[in-house]
Parts: structure tokens; sequence; C-alpha cells
């Protein structure tokens, strides 16, 4: 089992999409949380909206600061933004570079999560094996 911490920088948009996805995907093989550098307040609504769409309920993430603590709980860290995102040395790190949804209409948070769904699959095949 791997534990894989999904990072942005505010933790509520991109991380909490491939987050969510993920525990969906890997149905409790695998560990997921996620993380941001600055932290936001909530969830954004239309990141809510998307994964909702999947019958994913987000409603009850908070987004919490990247930690020491969770650094150390991570087997992978996939970082799902550009490189305002923290590189972390001695784990395995993946880089996604998603856009961020914050701003962004629902049909163009569909493209986003529907790759997140795409990357997703293919992080769980590979720790499958």
């Amino acid at each position: 089992m791997a534990n894989v911490l999904f990072v942005c920088v505010a933790n509520s948009g991109r991380s909490v999409m491939a987050e969510r996805l993920f525990r969906r995907e890997v149905d409790g093989r695998h560990q997921a949380l996620s993380a941001g550098s600055k932290p936001g307040a909530s969830p954004h609504p239309v990141v809510l909206e998307a994964l909702a769409e999947l019958d994913i309920d987000a409603s009850d993430h908070t987004p919490q600061l990247l930690t020491d603590e969770l650094v150390e709980w991570a087997d992978v860290i996939v970082a799902t933004c550009d490189d305002a995102c923290p590189v972390v040395p001695g784990k395995r790190y993946i880089n996604w570079q998603l856009n961020d949804p914050k701003h962004l209409a629902l049909p163009d948070v569909r493209v986003i999560r529907d790759d997140i769904v795409a990357r997703t699959a293919t992080l769980a095949l590979d720790l499958d094996a």
C-alpha cells in the first residue's frame, strides 16, 4: 500500500480533485491526502460541482497546509500545479502541471477533472504493479 500526497498551492482545486478521484480509483488499495503550500479557505464551488457530477462529495474538505509530517507520511508526492509548488527531495515526485480551476467555468473544470481521472487511473496501475 502506498501513501500518496497530492499538492498544489491552495489545496482548494486541483489537489482536492486529484485526492478524491484517486481514492475512488484505488478503492482502499492505497491511501491519499492533499495539502497546499498556501491553503485557501475552502474548496472552489465549481470544483465541488465537477466532483458531484461523478457522485463524489468533497464538501467536507478543509484545505490544509503542507507540513513536514505529511511529507514524511507520503511515499509519492504528486504536484498538481506548475513550479509554484514545492519540490520535496528524497521522495518519489510526480508533476502533473494542471490548469488552475479557480476562475474557470464548469465546462473547463470538467476538462481538468477528466484529465485527472485518466492520470489517477495510470498512477493506480503503476502503484499496483
